[in-house]
């Protein structure tokens, strides 16, 4: 039988250049060409229409049935005059990419027909999707969903190969109205933290009248060539390599970092930025990242609920362009042991609509004393839900890279700069109840006015060992894995501080009524939230074993896999954290707990099966053939009359049998294990038997299967390494 693997080399070699089309003009000629945008409402509907869909996004009300008729007639004619003939319901299931069902604007009979797309159509449809996880929410009988158009991100039309649709994107709940989605929980707890800011920024502008997350996402990603790729059956089933023996030279000398980025990846990155600018997505920074064939891309901020939209198209945009350049894109939290692996940082700050950063230091004592109010109550709810936090950051992919001295620790600490940490401790020692004076000289006295202004110089991004850092003007959270939805962590953060606001303006208003100028009573409460939440800021070292003492002293919360981290879902505080604002009920926290146990358990079965296959099917023939060809030497040199007793290759045939002496049972002990989980009914006993069980087995086959990859004949051994994989010049 052919090896694979050598015939991947040789495609490799023989690879020709794709020629990427040129775009002569400006960028700015084509963004957002492909998308329904204001320029695009204008020009499609009536004055009328276009003034009241931006009133009812601007206040997130529904759409009246007249109202929704003319949007689908303009919005039908704006993608058929660019080529769509079908449109789809654009969603985000919990499966962690996105979902789509093709329909045809043609409806028709032989006597003829006709392009048609109504109101109710691009308002809600009702696909089928049973098949869908769902966890507890609903029965297979009880199968049907719902998607519903958000408004508030708009439409735009997809390039597939030569075909153009029109996709819509929606949210994605059950017959009940439960979510089965990522977008609809994020919405809902965009509306819970507007409420909830909005009531604290008035006590500093009346003015304000709305408050929006916004999100700045990285997107981390590998590059592997295809034919290298189709070689790997771990790489194709599972995102990953789950055996690999580590390369001679991986990034030990830093100089893939931030180097010249090689032709044949520029001329991807290229072709990707522009289908990413046609369809609005603001990418502006590209470049090569610390691990060889890891590279790295970022847009412009937007507001949160468009930014998680942009990068999941992003992840299917790059995708479909891969595979015109030949390569495969790899978003795996962990593709290559031994090397980094890749993350997604988001970095979240709230904005109002008169264009103010909430989190970004001010020129007057005002705006700078509004700063501290929105920059210590998110350090507070960071430190009360730190628990909740790690739920969005757990998959299986992402356990591989968390607290491995390459990506943030399992502890959550914050990173704010040592002049902010000096600026609050100002804030504690001299605030005192009693020695208060007039509202007007208070924030001179506390000097905060003359402070403030150079945190945004000195408060650069210095601590890359920290989960969370500020930035300047945004909180940094880097602990999520590449392949994640951004939502994921952005429906905790956003309740969360939704909740601390909320606490602090019933102590603020509380010390007002009792006769406290407004601005002592803010520096009162904020001076208690320093005190009482300070414990999880740090400025060190996150990787060193002083900080996790440290960490134990203050006692911070050591998250070490997922399954642990998945059950702050289903804590009753959290649920009613949940409730309270609106975000998810009692049974969908459930639900998206119960899924994401199961897709957990399901990526690690599917793992451990694709290794078995690999063992039995490649590996160890790999080995045997090998063992034939060196015993074939040895009984030639003994048939020369020489004593083989003490010939090395002896040693080399006693090495690879013991290997694969080890592999054989370890990997029917495997085998036994997965059909212990599938007799287990209980979710989290499975996802535990997984995590502590067969994880560590696979890690203990790869460990003798990377020592037989060192012994056996190149010319034999059947799976690109890493030495050819991460090879895309």
């Amino acid at each position: 039988m052919a090896n694979k693997r050598l015939i991947a080399l040789k495609a490799f070699v023989s690879r020709k250049k794709v020629l990427t089309e040129e775009n002569t003009g400006n960028i700015s000629d084509y963004f957002g060409d492909n998308v329904f945008n204001d320029k695009s409402m204008q020009a499609y509907l009536s004055t009328d229409a276009y003034a009241q869909i931006n009133e009812l996004i601007g206040q997130n009300k529904k759409i009246k049935q007249e109202l929704a008729d003319q949007l689908a007639f303009g919005m039908k004619k704006w993608a058929m005059e660019r080529g769509a003939t079908h449109y789809t319901h654009w969603f985000q299931p919990m499966t962690g990419s996105t979902a789509e069902k093709h329909e045809s604007f043609f409806s028709g009979t032989l006597a003829g027909g006709i392009e048609e797309f109504s109101g109710n159509v691009l308002i809600q449809q009702i696909p089928d999707t049973a098949s869908f996880p769902t966890g507890s929410v609903r029965a297979t009988f009880e199968a049907r969903g719902y998607t519903e158009w958000d408004i508030t991100s708009p439409a735009f039309i997809m390039n597939i190969g030569a075909g153009k649709t029109l996709c819509i994107p929606t949210i994605f709940v059950a017959f009940d109205g439960s979510a089965l989605d990522f977008k609809a929980p994020l919405l809902r707890s965009l509306r819970a933290i507007e409420n909830a800011a909005l009531g604290v920024c008035n006590y500093f502008d009346r003015n304000v009248t709305r408050v929006v997350p916004t999100l700045g996402w990285e997107q981390e990603y590998f590059l592997v060539d295809a034919a290298m790729y189709y070689a790997r059956p771990d790489l194709v089933m599972t995102g990953r390599t789950i055996q690999g023996r580590r390369p001679a030279k991986g990034q030990q000398l830093d100089d893939h970092y931030f180097g010249a980025i090689p032709e044949r990846i520029y001329s991807y990155m290229r072709e990707f930025e522009t289908e990413a600018h046609k369809l609005g997505i603001p990418l502006r920074t590209r470049h090569n990242e610390v691990a060889p064939s890891q590279f790295e891309c970022a847009p412009k901020y937007e507001d949160a609920n468009l930014a998680v939209d942009h990068n999941m198209l992003l992840l299917d945009v790059m995708d479909r362009v891969s595979s015109k350049h030949k390569l495969k894109v790899l978003t795996h939290e962990k593709p290559f042991e031994g090397l980094n692996g890749s993350g997604k940082h988001n970095n979240w700050s709230l904005r109002t609509d008169t264009e103010k950063n909430l989190l970004s230091p001010g020129t007057t004592p005002r705006t700078n004393l509004q700063f501290l109010t929105f920059f210590l109550n998110t350090i507070a709810a960071i430190n009360k839900h730190e628990r909740l936090l790690w739920a969005g950051f757990a998959s299986a992919g992402n356990e591989h890279r968390l607290g491995l001295m390459e990506a943030p620790s399992e502890v959550i600490s914050v990173y704010i700069g040592s002049h902010l940490r000096e600026t609050l401790d100002i804030i504690e020692k001299r605030i005192d109840e009693d020695t208060f004076g007039e509202q007007e000289n208070l924030e001179l006295r506390l000097d905060l006015h003359n402070r403030i202004p150079s945190i945004m110089v000195e408060n650069t991004d210095q601590n890359r060992t920290a989960p969370i850092a500020f930035t300047g003007n945004k909180f940094e959270l880097r602990s999520i894995g590449a392949s994640a939805n951004c939502s994921s962590i952005l429906i905790i953060l956003n309740t969360i501080v939704t909740e601390q606001l909320h606490v602090f303006k019933n102590e603020v208003d509380a010390l007002i009524k009792g006769g406290d100028y407004k601005d002592v009573a803010i520096l009162k409460v904020l001076k208690k939230i320093y005190k009482e939440n300070k414990r999880i800021l740090y400025e060190g070292d996150n990787y060193s074993e002083e900080w996790r003492k440290e960490a134990k002293k203050r006692k911070l919360s050591f998250i070490s896999n997922a399954p642990e981290a998945l059950e702050a879902l289903v804590a009753e505080e959290n649920i009613s954290l949940f409730e309270k604002h609106k975000v998810l009920s009692k049974k969908e926290s459930h639900t998206r707990r119960d899924t994401f146990l199961k897709n957990y358990s399901l990526s690690i079965q599917i793992e451990s099966r694709i290794l078995g296959e690999m063992v039995l099917n490649q590996i160890i023939p790999a080995a045997a053939d090998h063992q034939n060809k060196l015993l074939k030497t040895l009984k030639g040199i003994k048939e020369l009359g020489l004593d083989i007793s003490k010939n090395k290759l002896l040693e080399v045939l006693s090495e690879i049998s013991q290997h694969i002496n080890v592999i054989i049972p370890l990997e029917k002990e495997m085998a036994a294990l997965r059909k212990k989980a599938r007799e287990e009914n209980d979710i989290l006993k499975v996802a535990k038997l997984y995590n502590k069980e067969v994880k560590d087995i696979m890690k203990e086959i790869r460990y003798h299967c990377d020592k037989l990859e060192m012994y056996i004949d190149d010319n034999i051994w059947p799976l690109p390494k890493y030495s050819e994989l991460l090879i895309t010049t």
